[in-house]
């Protein structure tokens, strides 16, 4: 293919992705990073990704673009803007008003990015074959085997930063990824170059200490992997650094001094939800399977399930003791015992973790005589004994 055709077509493909919501689109080819396998097979020898045991199952499909498609010539990534309005940060953790709300992370307060990008993703691909007949397309977002960030690097669109997410210059930390792989031969742009510095920002704000070195994530320690990925109860070391984070943690991100640069996101159903906004942990912790399914409609927070939310608001509502004014105290601790005999083991486990922060340890050992008579869950049996030790 000529180079002045390859050009016509990337810059017709621009237009199109931008008609559809995209902000930036770049290009690269599909052995444009040969290093991500090796930093593949070294955080997974390391343990990083804790229970995410997909990343280690299909880590040879991952290591490179060609061994999930070997017939691919050129990919398409894209990036859509999803940057707040306000800057997450001015609302923090140790305000009165604050600690008795929800904090849901930022890509998770509208519909889920991955429903809109693909459709999106599938309209240009259309798009792109009814312009050039005989090609070949596949689009991807997040869930396949794709290392998407390294990608993205290679490709220009950004670099990663110390805090192994992508950064852009012009969107700052705030771009949700997709691709399309395509049998088109379309020339590379430039690689991105690391812009970090000495800035370590990032590493610093992390409330768990999740980055064992600059570019290193440990995900078992990380807030978006305990309130998201871990099926289990958090550990207890981290509960108390979890604040009011119910559904990921934006920490890392918000920091860094390029969202400067970043405007708020056009796309309305990447937008925050009315209600969303500021969501009562007092309400939260009463949401029944039926009532959790209703609120979290098309949101990706309705991937974890009622009882993994459930666990997490129960955690925020332990941190929540104590930490509020007087005028702003919700009595927490019928809406605590209530969760005692809940049907999941894993929210009657923080229950138990919760009612040990609003009650003297004779009403705990009172509590705990009557529900261990009939608990059989080890896990929550654990948490009553370590309760009653503390």
């Amino acid at each position: 293919m000529a180079d002045a055709t390859s050009i016509n077509i990337k810059q017709a493909l621009q237009n199109e992705a931008a008609k559809l919501g995209f902000d930036s689109v770049h290009f690269v080819r599909p052995d444009a990073i040969p290093q991500a396998g090796a930093r593949l097979k070294e955080f997974l020898a390391q343990g990083y990704h804790g229970e995410m045991a997909w990343l280690e199952t299909h880590a040879e499909r991952r290591q490179s673009p060609l061994h999930l498609w070997s017939e691919v010539k050129s990919i398409i990534i894209l990036g859509m803007n999803y940057a707040p309005q306000d800057d997450p940060r001015d609302d923090p953790l140790q305000k009165s008003q604050a600690v008795h709300q929800g904090n849901i992370s930022i890509y998770a307060n509208g519909d889920d990015y991955h429903d809109v990008i693909k459709k999106r993703l599938k309209q240009l691909g259309r798009w792109l074959l009814s312009e050039q007949a005989g090609e070949e397309i596949k689009v991807f977002v997040d869930t396949a085997p794709v290392m998407e960030k390294p990608l993205a690097q290679a490709a220009g669109m950004g670099w990663q930063g110390k805090h192994t997410n992508l950064v852009s210059r012009e969107f700052g930390s705030w771009l949700f990824i997709g691709s399309i792989f395509t049998t088109l031969n379309l020339a590379p742009d430039q690689p991105e170059t690391d812009h970090c510095g000495s800035c370590s920002a990032c590493l610093d704000i992390c409330p768990t200490d999740a980055f064992p070195a600059p570019y290193q994530l440990d995900a078992r320690k990380c807030i978006s992997y305990l309130t998201i990925e871990a099926k289990q109860q958090v550990p207890r070391v981290y509960r108390q650094q979890m604040g009011n984070r119910i559904y990921g943690c934006d920490d890392c991100l918000a920091v860094c001094p390029w969202n400067k640069y970043a405007r708020s996101a056009q796309e309305t159903k990447l937008q925050l939800r009315d209600n969303l906004r500021q969501p009562a942990l007092s309400d939260l912790v009463q949401l029944d399977d039926a009532a959790f399914r209703v609120l979290f409609s098309k949101s990706p927070v309705k991937r974890i399930g009622r009882d993994r939310f459930v666990r997490n608001v129960l955690i925020a509502i332990g941190n929540a003791a104590g930490r509020a004014s007087e005028n702003a105290h919700i009595d927490y601790l019928p809406l605590i015992k209530d969760r005692l005999d809940d049907a999941s083991p894993l929210v009657r486990g923080m229950a138990v973790w919760a009612l040990s922060h609003y009650v003297e340890s004779h009403a705990l050992e009172k509590l705990a005589r009557a529900q261990l008579v009939h608990e059989t869950d080890p896990d929550v049996r654990s948490e009553w004994e370590h309760c009653l030790d503390a």
